[in-house]
């Protein structure tokens, strides 16, 4: 079976994402800071025959990364490997004036450096699956210029060309950036607590990733919007 590593996968868009490949027969490594939504989304997902390991932790942590790659190994490699954990810099948001560098920082740690650092721990492995891939899990905010989203956008563009540069530094995986467009999370809720208009639940959007993952896609940048819009 195929094995997935999802940061980021106790809730929200990574809990969904867990869901669907579990229900496709992939094997799974699940990650998430909060122990207790951690195994109770990772609790269901075995009625589907799959194997789920649920490390909690953060993945700022080179053990907790290393440990997520050795989780996967162990059920037999890694062939998808998302990177989905992500930190605001600030919550709610604030204008860049007021930003806190350390919230700056931290949403730098969570959403670029850990990425990276979790893609050099799997490497080896996603070069010897027959089809690996990275997902990173990108936002509108890294190419539209949002007040108060200054911040988490810039960690995000960043994530962006990082993905953008592994695509041409590994040319036998698929390298893939995807905006998942509006969702009702509870990062957007932490992001804009008053505003509460309806948006899209996170299922709704994974049928964006499965595509890519289906028609196994040129590494790229995408918009699960656009994916979705143009298989009706």
């Amino acid at each position: 079976m195929p094995v997935a590593i999802i940061t980021g996968a106790s809730k929200g868009l990574g809990e969904a994402l867990a869901l669907a490949l579990a229900e496709r027969g992939w094997d799974l490594v699940l990650d998430a800071r909060d122990p207790v939504p951690l195994a109770e989304a990772a609790g269901p997902l075995s009625a589907h025959g799959t194997r789920v390991t649920a490390l909690p932790g953060d993945v700022t942590d080179a053990a907790h990364r290393a440990e997520l790659v050795a989780a996967a190994w162990r059920l037999g490699g890694v062939d998808l490997l998302v990177h989905n954990a992500s930190a605001l810099g600030a919550e709610p948001l604030v204008p860049l004036e007021e930003l806190p560098l350390d919230g700056l920082r931290r949403a730098l740690e969570v959403n670029l450096v850990a990425a990276l650092g979790l893609v050099q721990e799997a490497l080896p492995l996603l070069r010897a699956a027959p089809a690996g891939a990275v997902l990173a899990v990108s936002s509108d905010a890294a190419a539209e210029a949002y007040p108060t989203w200054g911040g988490y956008g810039a960690s995000k563009a960043a994530l962006d060309q990082l993905a953008a540069v592994l695509a041409v530094e590994e040319p036998g995986l698929r390298v893939w950036s995807v905006d998942p467009g509006d969702m009702a999370t509870d990062l957007y809720a932490a992001a804009v607590p008053d505003d509460d208009g309806p948006r899209p639940a996170p299922a709704s959007v994974v049928p964006a990733f499965l595509r890519l993952l289906d028609e196994r896609a040129a590494s790229g940048r995408y918009a699960a919007p656009a994916l979705l819009e143009e298989r009706r």
